[in-house]
């Protein structure tokens, strides 16, 4: 049986017959933030959560930041860290950044991670498994 040509000569290809594999669970991947006040208190507090596993990896970065404190603005220097870790081990994440934070209220805050290059949350999944 011959195909019918297309009714307009640009026309898209026929759609695929067959799809590529679907991740059945999705990934429940987090990107936690904190500020600490030195570079040493940042890689302090990074190296310990990925010692710990509960973060893959962790980045550093220098800031500068302007908040309101105690009535009055501050301007300080900070130095912000991203955690990837997993939803389930934010509980543990969130208790190492509060023991190990140099602050008498540390920002800690997570954003969930969406549209992740698979393997890539793979690797952030295994290097968070207990």
């Amino acid at each position: 049986m011959d195909e019918e040509p297309p009714p307009w000569p640009d026309a898209p290809p026929a759609p695929l017959t067959h799809a590529l594999p679907l991740r059945i669970a999705p990934m429940n991947l987090l990107a936690v933030y904190t500020t600490v006040s030195s570079a040493d208190a940042a890689r302090r507090m990074a190296r310990a959560l990925v010692e710990r596993k509960l973060a893959a990896c962790a980045q550093i970065g220098e800031i500068e930041s302007f908040y309101s404190w105690q009535g009055a603005l501050a301007n300080e220097r900070e130095f912000r860290i991203l955690f990837k870790t997993t939803e389930a081990r934010w509980p543990a994440v969130e208790a190492a950044i509060r023991e190990l934070h140099d602050y008498e209220l540390p920002a800690i805050h997570a954003v969930a991670l969406q549209h992740v290059h698979a393997p890539y949350g793979r690797w952030i999944e295994e290097g968070c498994a207990p």
